[in-house]
């Protein structure tokens, strides 16, 4: 397509695109991405699916191990705070009103 005298090419610092804007409109009238390396392939959807899935799955055993663990660990802190607690001596509280 020939390019008017009020178009001019802009290349994006960010992204690399290309983009031709015309002046007198003050609008971007085409853009051009340039050509990506990392796309995936289509053809092994089907793999990259499973790979996902495989990976979703370890992901959520691992938090219901965690899940599973927790209770264990909270149960013997609160036993350790217990012992804790009767070895301390039994006193009366402080109150603001005792302090006078």
């Amino acid at each position: 397509m020939a390019r008017l005298k009020s178009e001019i090419e802009v290349t994006c610092p960010c992204c690399q695109t290309t983009l031709v804007v015309d002046t007198n409109l003050g609008r971007v009238v085409s853009h051009a991405e340039p050509d990506r390396g990392n796309k995936p392939e289509l053809s092994n959807a089907h793999g990259i699916l499973a790979a996902e899935a495989a990976r979703r799955e370890a992901i959520f055993q691992q938090s219901v191990d965690a899940e599973k663990g927790r209770g264990d660990a909270l149960s013997k802190r609160f036993d350790e705070a217990l012992k804790q607690a009767k070895q301390e001596p039994v006193s009366k509280p402080m109150r603001d009103f005792d302090l006078d």
